[in-house]
């Protein structure tokens, strides 16, 4: 089982050149993966996506692209000619509109930023695609590592909230069989004194008691929930991304402790459920985190 944060960072150079990947997630429901990159390599963003989709399955995941080295392409610094030509034949127009007397020379270019422009012209990027999908590869590796860490300690405290559901499980079915004979009689006492003596025969009131007792029982919500319970354990187990039927599985685990609350007619049962409610509280905001 894998947490859907984490980070993962690797690093390639040869030859003065480098690429460095840094993968960082954070939770979310459905995946979503955004590339900062340079511009260079995104004729081949789809692909560099794929990759990242085949590894992650749910998060918000942040792939960060570096691309360095002395030699990774050559600079150079253009004039812009035309430009330069307008502003010296600006200045002549007003020499001469004002009759000022003198040379123009570069001084007056020289504060003008927009005539001289930095153009680095770099390497072949299809040349580097092996290399970036390499780097990428070893980052998702090291970002899986991460994630499966964050995990495990993820699963660890969710069997162990698990089991502890278990345990109120049997109790509550314990509890739920001794309370049959004792809600039978209860139930008779009721029906009795609802009929105010008027004539009932003893089958017509041992079905009516029958009736009542089968609207309190429990045995089918406490049988689909150890059942449940057991499908979470196994999930926890496995290596597939578990984090949307963990969330199923919750909501059909919280649906039966609530039916098993507003049928158990006992103060015991109502309190096993509650405390069985407090443990699905806090899986349910464990498996957020889950992929």
């Amino acid at each position: 089982m894998r947490s859907m944060t984490g980070y993962g960072r690797a690093h390639w150079q040869r030859a003065g050149r480098s690429i460095t990947v840094e993968i960082r997630a954070v939770n979310q429901r459905f995946l979503e993966v955004k590339l900062n990159m340079p511009r260079e390599y995104l004729p081949w963003e789809a692909d560099l996506r794929a990759a990242v989709r085949t590894d992650v399955a749910r998060g918000k995941v942040d792939v960060s692209i570096f691309r360095g080295g002395a030699d990774g392409g050559e600079v150079t610094v253009e004039a812009n000619v035309p430009l330069a030509r307008a502003y010296v034949a600006a200045w002549q127009r007003l020499q001469h509109a004002l009759r000022i007397s003198g040379e123009i020379d570069l001084g007056l270019l020289q504060a003008r930023s927009e005539l001289l422009r930095v153009v680095e012209r770099r390497g072949d990027a299809q040349a580097e695609m092996d290399s970036v999908t390499a780097t990428l590869q070893r980052a998702l590796r090291a970002f899986n590592r991460d994630r499966e860490r964050e995990g495990r300690a993820l699963a660890r405290d969710m069997a162990a909230r698990i089991r502890r559901l278990q345990q109120l499980q049997r109790r509550v079915a314990q509890r739920a069989a001794l309370l049959t004979p004792q809600l039978a009689a209860r139930l008779r006492q009721r029906v009795t004194a609802l009929l105010d003596g008027k004539d009932i025969t003893e089958e017509r009131l041992l079905q009516e008691v029958a009736l009542l007792a089968e609207r309190s029982d429990v045995t089918e919500e406490l049988v689909r929930l150890d059942s449940h319970l057991r499908a979470l354990a196994a999930l926890l187990r496995g290596r597939e991304p578990v984090g949307k039927k963990l969330d199923f599985l919750l909501q059909e685990v919280h649906r039966e402790c609530t039916t098993i609350a507003s049928k158990g007619a006992d103060l015991e049962v109502t309190n096993l459920t509650i405390e069985a409610r407090s443990e699905i509280e806090k899986l349910r905001e464990q498996a957020q985190n889950v992929e």
